[in-house]
């Protein structure tokens, strides 16, 4: 009879996340535990992850942190998506003054948290940051969005360029903290690009080696002042003339 497999971990990454690095250095590191990596949209990572859907994610943050732990990752740049031949494109960066007259979309999944929404308001929310980024391809107006998203919706007849003051998304790994588990643990390590070396369940195991290292060193028996012989002082009839000298300064 052949044994059961381990359950596997499971990854929760929202849209615009590659989770690939940390997925090949896990099975470098724990290949009899599978990573498996759940996607989950944007406004339910939150609930994936409390209702244990997933082990863990990584989320675009804010987000409520009750009963979460949660690590920051990265910051993203924001950048406006434009059609090739816009007028943005031929600068390098703007600001969202510069999209005062523009109509900027405002999908309903939108991850920015904006204090204000910038340029003119469009006639109506798409669902969808994906949907968004094809009506910028029809021209009804651009869209305000991390670059990974940029990357991941990316079309030829569109580009983007960084808004250089608009709100930043900050994307962090979460998990219930009263689930910090060791896979957790371990997860938690290899995002933070600890050594393979450097892992809590590795320095548990080094423990009894230090702990021996230091039996042997305390074997040793020490020297007791008190065993050394007094020296006796023979005056400047046993000390060489030339030292003297060499301590003088000249």
């Amino acid at each position: 009879m052949s044994e059961e497999s381990a359950p596997a971990f499971r990854l929760g990454y929202v849209p615009g996340v590659t989770p690939g690095k940390w997925a090949r250095v896990w099975a470098e590191r724990i290949p009899d535990v599978p990573l498996e990596l759940v996607p989950v949209a944007a406004a339910a990572g939150e609930s994936a992850v409390r209702d244990g859907t997933v082990d863990a994610a990584v989320l675009r943050l804010p987000l409520p942190r009750d009963g979460l732990s949660v690590i920051n990752l990265y910051t993203e740049t924001s950048v406006v998506v434009v059609p090739e031949d816009h007028a943005v494109a031929a600068v390098d960066e703007l600001d969202v003054a510069d999209l005062a007259e523009e109509t900027v979309l405002h999908p309903r999944d939108d991850v920015l948290d904006w204090a204000r929404l910038p340029g003119q308001e469009a006639f109506e929310r798409p669902a969808t940051t994906e949907a968004a980024v094809s009506y910028v391809a029809s021209e009804v107006g651009v869209l305000v969005v991390p670059q990974s998203l940029a990357r991941l919706y990316h079309r030829k007849d569109l580009t983007y360029r960084p808004v250089t003051d608009a709100p930043q998304s900050q994307v962090g790994l979460v998990w219930p903290s009263e689930r910090t588990t060791e896979l957790v643990e371990e997860f938690v390590g290899i995002v933070r690009g600890r050594t393979a070396n450097s892992s809590r369940g590795r320095q548990d195991e080094s423990q009894p080696k230090q702990k021996r290292r230091g039996e042997r060193q305390g074997s040793q028996p020490r020297k007791v002042v008190g065993d050394k012989k007094p020296k006796t002082r023979r005056g400047n009839a046993g000390r060489p003339k030339s030292a003297g000298r060499a301590r003088r300064r000249r």
